[in-house]
Parts: structure tokens; sequence; C-alpha cells
């Protein structure tokens, strides 16, 4: 365990040249940080949690009529499916929209943050998952799931303000833990990050181990483009950094993790499929 403490962005300050390389720095170093200042009232973020205790309290036979995130197309599927009241599909939609425009306004500054100034994260689609951890009191301090990279290019988090369990993996391979912070949410580089910035940028190893019985979160996942291919900005390449990845797209990339997926594990060591967008033609 390391004494280090993930870095914190403030989203008021993003603009100004010391914040905008603390982003840098963060993308390169952690892959992951905290957003403070990020817009989204608080009031919406409690009404969104409580929200989403109650979905979780619904009886299982109407909970598995609906397995999968939730995106923003599918949204009347997935409050269909597990009878979702007006007043709470609204505040679903409000809450959505305002973390997507947090999603969007992040992806912008972390390209500006390397000289991409035209980057155009309005087709990447995002999608929705929230997470229940079912623990009991015998599995505190075992793990929620395989230490593991995200798959997207950006991950946003309003994790549980009351139970911590987080960690991540730094540079050196040991893992810091990620305390709650009361307002703030918790961005993560995912796998497209690493490969868009050429391998700049860190997709960070993070897990859930148990704190206490249950732990609840809100995620929301900012993918690839919905339309073309995944590839590195020609400025982030030159005789001393060329192109490391082969164009493709999102859901080439999807179907590649998928099928190589170590049996019984959810989750796959990156190098692997890594090593094969390689080959991607």
């Amino acid at each position: 365990m390391t004494d280090e403490t993930i870095p914190v962005i403030d989203i008021e300050k993003i603009s100004e040249q010391f914040e905008c390389k603390k982003l840098r720095d963060a993308c390169e170093k952690w892959g992951c940080f905290r957003i403070i200042n990020h817009s989204i009232p608080l009031t919406l973020m409690a009404e969104m949690r409580m929200v989403v205790e109650a979905l979780h309290d619904l009886p299982m036979d109407i909970k598995k009529n609906n397995k999968d995130v939730i995106s923003g197309r599918a949204m009347h599927d997935f409050c269909s499916q597990l009878n979702v009241t007006p007043h709470q599909r609204k505040i679903m939609e409000t809450y959505g929209k305002a973390i997507h425009n947090v999603a969007l306004k992040i992806g912008q500054k972390i390209a500006e943050s390397i000289g991409i100034l035209d980057a155009d994260f309005e087709d990447w689609p995002c999608q929705y998952r929230i997470n229940k951890y079912h623990f009991t009191s015998e599995s505190i301090g075992s793990l929620g799931g395989s230490l593991h990279t995200d798959s997207g290019f950006l991950t946003i988090l309003q994790d549980d303000e009351n139970v911590g369990g987080l960690k991540v993996m730094d540079n050196s391979d040991s893992f810091v833990s990620v305390p709650p912070f009361h307002g703030t949410l918790l961005a993560n580089l995912g796998d497209i990050a690493q490969v868009w910035s050429n391998g700049r940028f860190c997709n960070v190893k993070h897990h859930i181990q148990c704190k206490e019985a249950t732990i609840r979160s809100i995620a929301t996942f900012m993918l690839g483009p919905r339309k073309g291919n995944i590839e590195t900005p020609k400025e982030l390449m030159d005789l001393d950094h060329p192109r490391l990845y082969q164009p493709f797209t999102y859901e080439e990339y999807r179907t590649l993790r998928d099928s190589i997926n170590k049996a019984g594990d959810k989750y796959l060591q990156t190098g692997e499929v890594f090593e094969l967008l390689r080959l991607i033609q």
C-alpha cells in the first residue's frame, strides 16, 4: 500500500494552465482523478442515488427483466421493464443529460491537455450502469471483481459516499485506496483512451474490496465513436512516436476482448488484447 492519493481536478479552473497540466499528468501517471466543481447539483446527485436505491430494492422477479447497461437510446425499454415511475424517469433522464455533458467536457479537456484542439466526442455514445455489490458480513475484505481495466475511453463514477472500497493500481503496481469524497465524481480512463493517445495515457487497473455488506455506485461509460474508427490523432505521432495501433472500431474491440476472456473470469489482461489490436487491419 502507498500513501499517495489520486489527483483532484477542478473543472471550474480546468482552462487554466496549472489545472490543465494537472489533468494531463493525472491521465499519464494515474489514469484516474477526482472531479470537483462539476456543475451537477448535489440535490440531483442525491435524488439519483435515491432512485437507484429504490430500483435495487425492487423484487427480484422484476429486476431480472433488465440485466444490461442503459444506453441513452434504451431508456424507454429500461423504464418499462422495471415499472419506473414518471418521477424516477425524469430524474434519470436529467441526471443522464448532466453527466453526459460532464463526460463530453472532460473528454475535450483531456484532448486539449495534450494539444488536440479539434477533438470531437459528440458521436461517442455513453452507457450507464447502476451497480450493487451483494456482499455479506462474511465477505468483508473480499473482492467484488477481478482486477481489470474499463473497455471504453472514459468512465465517470458517482460512488457510494458512505462506503469506500475502490482500489486503483499506480505505476509502481501498488494499490491505492480511493476513499469516498462527498459531492465529487471519479473519472477512470479505459483501454480506448490508451489506444487513442498512442500509449501516452494510463488505462487504470482497479477493483472493489468489500468494506461493508452493501456498496452501490452509478457509472457512466463513454465508449468509442458510434461511426468510424478509433485511431490516434496525427499530432501524437512522429518519428520518435510511431503509430502503435491500427485503426479499429469499438465493436471490433469489444468482440475481440470478449473472445479472449479467460474461462471463469469476466475480465482479461489488457496486454493480451492490445497485442491483438496491433494486428487489426
